[in-house]
């Protein structure tokens, strides 16, 4: 992971970015990224271009990962500690097989 990191950084660095990469401007980046991966799935689920899929997933993750180093935010942490978290939200007993918010189960 880190020498990803480094790579993202670099590459940043190389153009002179890091002045435009504001946590807010990062966390705009990811919900328009996203978009453009969601539009893939828009008007039909099972045919996309994977290609299309795979370039703008690695779009958000790349700024999720930005974001991340910009907030000193160790992000495999970070994941962990949430899937912990959700674990206690969501225990298999009550939510296996089910897409029930945790408020609900």
């Amino acid at each position: 992971m880190e020498d990803l990191i480094k790579r993202i950084r670099e590459f940043r660095d190389q153009r002179e970015w890091s002045q435009f990469h504001t946590p807010e401007n990062l966390s705009k980046s990811i919900v328009i990224e996203a978009a453009e991966l969601l539009e893939n799935f828009q008007w039909d689920g099972e045919s996309y271009d994977e290609q299309n899929v795979k370039e703008e997933l690695a779009d958000v993750m790349n700024y999720c990962i930005l974001l991340a180093d910009q907030l000193n935010i160790d992000i495999i942490q970070a994941m962990h500690d949430k899937i912990d978290k959700n674990a206690l939200k969501y225990p298999v007993e009550k939510a296996k097989g089910t897409s029930k918010k945790y408020t609900e189960l």
